[in-house]
């Protein structure tokens, strides 16, 4: 990290902690950390996703479409075909944008969404695994307990006990 982004981020961190400070002092420490990040070395990149243009633009948009139709079938040939991009190009750019491939960012994203399901619906875990786009309930309960590291059983189990008492 920059030691300008590092200096700003530390006194956005104490700014956080006083609630005056915070209200005299956090929209311009704010706009400094922007500034810091647009004229940094990935200033660039990060004009070019807020634009959507280029690459990261483009990967921008990607990210968009995923999120309406993340339990739809996904197909990342079309995916990389919509950005314009050959296949390992459009994984190469997915990945040093988003940290992880298209695959496993979309199965964090079905995970996700199916824990909120679970947590403000009575549905079966079957069905909670269609919606989210899963054709396995074996698989979805692997990869739920993989990521939550408990089922999705345990899950709703504690969600009904815990948010339970808060209604």
């Amino acid at each position: 990290m920059e030691r300008a982004i590092e200096d700003v981020l530390l006194r956005l961190l104490r700014a956080l902690r006083d609630p005056v400070e915070l209200a005299v002092l956090g929209a311009g420490i704010l706009r400094e950390l922007h500034y810091r990040v647009l004229v940094g070395p990935q200033g660039g990149a990060m004009i070019a996703a807020l634009q959507q243009r280029g690459t990261c633009g483009r990967i921008v948009q990607s990210l968009a479409r995923l999120r309406e139709t993340y339990g739809s079938a996904l197909s990342v040939g079309a995916l990389a075909r919509e950005a314009g991009m050959s296949v390992p190009s459009y994984h190469v750019h997915f990945k040093a944008l988003t940290g992880s491939t298209p695959i496993q960012y979309v199965k964090a994203m079905r995970l996700h969404a199916a824990r909120l399901m679970i947590a403000r619906q009575d549905r079966t875990i079957a069905e909670v695994a269609a919606c989210v786009g899963y054709a396995s309930p074996a698989q979805f309960s692997r990869d739920f307990k993989r990521h939550f590291r408990r089922t999705a059983s345990e899950e709703a189990k504690w969600v009904r006990q815990h948010l339970g008492e808060l209604a």
